[in-house]
């Protein structure tokens, strides 16, 4: 238990939850060390912190074994090269093969990337909010990315937590079954956890930069693909995902490509009949939850999720 001083009385703070850190990475040599040392640095350090090696051809198992040599709570676990970074699956797989490798008792869990810099408060702060608020299951910072190689852009909205930085109380995140093995994971995540009655939030005065924005290892049109992808798996709502990719069309960059894109990998996956990874009765709270954002859009409030 910490405490702190006001006005010359003594007074109680909140105990310091455990939190252990899960970094799925491939290929991270340039950006790995800004990670590391953001994490060397933290006030509040985690038990244990297993950094994935995804099956890297640059020298980025190199460097985590160099710090985890000086530093006991970093350890590093190699997987065999499978020749391509892949998205949605492969992070949740290699996520979990950093999870059964855990051997330190927890009471949050942290799924980081290894291309992020934040400020030395940063876990102390989340951890302290979870503390205040018992319903709160998932949280993160507020990601900022140079989508034009120059200026930070935030790319963060207050009711939903990107997946370079997702912090779980662990009794939500066994009560949501872990991360889905899919495109999507980090949106399936969210809504299993809305529809149990936990509270979802990204902290915007946290900072997060984010030097691989995210889709870059795979480009825009693969992109656009796997984010319609994802919005089928969810089971988003055709007119949601319609008027969605209809906004990106004017919105972003290139104009018209990017949410035409999005819309028809959307159909796609309807028309060839895939599965959809969460359960029929969170399907309707996402849809419900929609249908009000829509209704919302035409009172001026934005529909981005």
């Amino acid at each position: 238990m910490e405490s702190q001083e006001i006005n010359g009385t003594s007074t109680k703070r909140f105990d310091i939850l455990k939190y252990v850190v899960i970094t799925p990475v491939r290929n991270e040599s340039e950006f790995i060390e800004k990670t590391i040392q953001s994490m060397i640095q933290q006030t509040v350090k985690p038990t244990e912190w297993i950094i994935v090696n995804d099956g890297s051809t640059d020298n980025t198992s190199e460097i985590v074994s160099r710090y985890s040599k000086d530093y006991s709570w970093i350890k590093l676990v190699n997987r065999t090269d499978r020749g391509i970074r892949q998205r949605g699956k492969g992070v949740v797989e290699t996520f979990y093969a950093g999870y059964r490798t855990l051997t330190q008792d927890y009471e949050v869990i942290v799924k980081l990337d290894g291309d992020l810099f934040f400020e030395p408060d940063f876990f102390k702060t989340l951890l302290n909010e979870f503390t205040v608020n018992p319903k709160l299951g998932i949280t993160g910072g507020a990601v900022y990315e140079r989508l034009d190689g120059e200026n930070w852009v935030l790319q963060a909205k207050k009711n939903h937590v990107r997946g370079p930085n997702k912090v779980y109380r662990r009794t939500c995140f066994e009560a949501i079954g872990g991360l889905k093995p899919t495109l999507g994971w980090d949106g399936i995540d969210q809504w299993e956890a809305l529809s149990k009655g936990w509270e979802v939030k990204t902290f915007l005065d946290l900072k997060v930069l984010h030097y691989r924005w995210t889709g870059a290892a795979t480009g825009f049109p693969k992109n656009k693909i796997e984010q319609g992808y994802g919005a089928y798996y969810m089971g988003y709502h055709p007119l949601f995902i319609l008027t969605r990719g209809i906004l990106y069309m004017f919105i972003y960059r290139p104009y018209i490509v990017g949410g035409a894109t999005m819309i028809l990998a959307y159909f796609w996956a309807g028309f060839r009949g895939w599965k959809r990874m969460m359960e029929p009765s969170v399907i309707r709270f996402v849809r419900r939850t929609q249908m009000r954002q829509l209704v919302g859009l035409l009172a001026g409030k934005s529909v981005h999720k």
